[in-house]
């Protein structure tokens, strides 16, 4: 039974994604967002010369609410060769003029950084970017598809959803519009592989985020940096030694994101996966051929419910604080836990964004449990590809593909690149988290961003009731099996 209020839920969504549609494909509209830290719903469209804000964490409705767009954001000053750089080869490009349009999920400082790292390209081509924002990426896509509808160029989800929209010929053949040698030359394997379908190169990655980080204050625990737990038995160890004495709980945690909930606890289970089991059953399990009554399943789960019970605040505050808030704890006086596990990304969220990396904050890798697998990463990223081919929008990707843009892409301090010819990060931790990923001999994606919806979906709500209720856990994994058979086709 749908209430009032989910009633109205679903109608604001279905008009957003319609604007959305229409701002993304090159209508008049321009909706703006107004800012919002999390966890609400965004949507923003402007041109590269001016950024506007947006919401950080997925959404339930895709409104938009309008705000007129704040005048762009410089470059960082200490990015002036890499503007230069990026110019030089936009305009190897030529100069065609004309304009091509673009949907992605950035709000905010990230959309700040996108259209910064886009000015140089349309000064020297003279075509114009037209950029639209949501976080309701999915929605909007799939409604352009069934209306015929679609941006140029557009961010996608995941490789699930970079395979759906191949397999309905909307996505084009990336080799009639980049140099794929030269792609592949400057990329990692592992993330080609993620963006070719059928054989074909339809996607590419234009940024990447390390995934299984373990975040902490120096100033509480010491400079973990030269000499990290080396063991998950290490780590435990450690809080078990410094709690309470050094702060009130040994992790922090939290999985609220709107209607996206939950999916901050699939990144732990899919550590204790990896660094358990290594890749191969890692891929076995997001692919459907692992059951999630198995016995690596459910003690990745259980793993969870460990950390669970170590959490500042208890189930509560798990269930109703916003993953971009989770570590703020870390900072308190007294501090409230010792450790975050999360992505790359959080270091422009919450009270990360406002402390001084390696000063106030700092990183190791998730430490190993089975010795072998110790040195697997898992990453996650924006894949982008082009559902029209123009002279604009091949101009854009091979823009967009270039170390030179990737360059100043990364130079705002928010992003990283897969492209092993970025070699200057603006400051020593991004330098390292981006040898991680660019080095990596063993590197999966996110496992749950690749597996079929509905099987997401219940995997998000399976945590949920998990998390509230772990002596479910029998019947929570059975549920998932039951979605597994019919999620993937028999």
């Amino acid at each position: 039974m749908i209430n009032g209020r989910s009633r109205g839920i679903q109608i604001s969504a279905m008009v957003g994604t319609i604007a959305l549609i229409a701002a993304a494909c090159g209508s008049g509209a321009t909706p703006s967002p107004a800012a919002s830290a999390a966890p609400p719903s965004a949507a923003a469209s402007a041109p590269a010369s001016a950024a506007a804000s947006a919401a950080a964490s997925p959404a339930a409705s895709g409104a938009a609410s309008a705000a007129p767009a704040p005048s762009a954001t410089p470059i960082p000053s200490a990015a002036p060769s890499a503007v230069s750089a990026a110019k030089s080869f936009a305009a190897t490009l030529g100069h065609p003029g004309g304009q091509v349009t673009v949907l992605a999920v950035w709000g905010g400082s990230e959309q700040t950084q996108f259209l910064n790292m886009l000015k140089p390209f349309e000064e020297a081509t003279g075509i114009s970017v037209k950029y639209t924002g949501t976080r309701d990426e999915p929605a909007v896509l799939t409604a352009g598809i069934a209306s015929n509808n679609l941006p140029d160029v557009a961010g996608v989800p995941g490789p699930a959803q970079l395979q759906q929209y191949t397999a309905s010929g909307k996505l084009q053949d990336l080799s009639s519009m980049l140099n794929v040698s030269q792609y592949k030359a400057q990329t990692p394997a592992s993330y080609v592989q993620l963006g070719t379908v059928n054989g074909k190169l339809t996607g590419v990655f234009l940024d990447v985020s390390a995934k299984g980080q373990v975040w902490y204050d120096p100033k509480v625990v010491g400079d973990l940096s030269a000499n990290p737990p080396k063991t998950y038995p290490d780590l435990q160890n450690l809080i078990k030694s410094d709690v309470p004495s050094k702060a009130q709980a040994g992790w922090c945690f939290s999985v609220a994101s709107g209607a996206a909930s939950g999916w901050p606890a699939t990144d732990v289970v899919e550590t204790f996966m990896l660094r358990t089991y290594g890749p191969s059953v890692y891929n076995q399990w997001w692919q459907g051929k692992l059951k999630w009554t198995s016995t690596q399943v459910k003690t990745a789960w259980q793993d969870l419910g460990q950390m669970v019970s170590q959490s500042y605040g208890g189930v509560n505050r798990i269930l109703t604080t916003n993953f971009a808030n989770a570590g703020d704890p870390l900072f308190s006086t007294p501090p409230g836990c010792l450790f975050l596990h999360e992505a790359s990304f959080i270091t422009g969220l919450g009270k990360f964004a406002n402390e001084q990396r390696g000063v106030d904050y700092n990183f190791f890798p998730f430490p190993a449990i089975t010795p072998q697998y110790a040195n697997a990463v898992e990453g996650a990223g924006d894949l982008f590809g082009a559902f029209h081919n123009t002279p604009q929008s091949a101009a854009l990707m091979k823009y967009l593909t270039s170390s030179q843009a990737q360059t100043l892409f990364v130079a705002g301090g928010e992003f990283l690149s897969d492209n092993r010819n970025v070699a200057q990060y603006p400051n020593a931790m991004n330098q390292q988290l981006g040898k991680i990923l660019s080095s990596a001999t063993a590197f999966v994606f996110d496992a749950s961003d690749q597996m079929p919806t509905p099987m997401q979906t219940a995997f998000y709500q399976g945590l949920l009731q998990y998390i509230q209720n772990p002596g479910q856990l029998d019947s929570i994994l059975s549920h998932l099996d039951s979605v597994q058979s019919s999620s993937y086709g028999g």
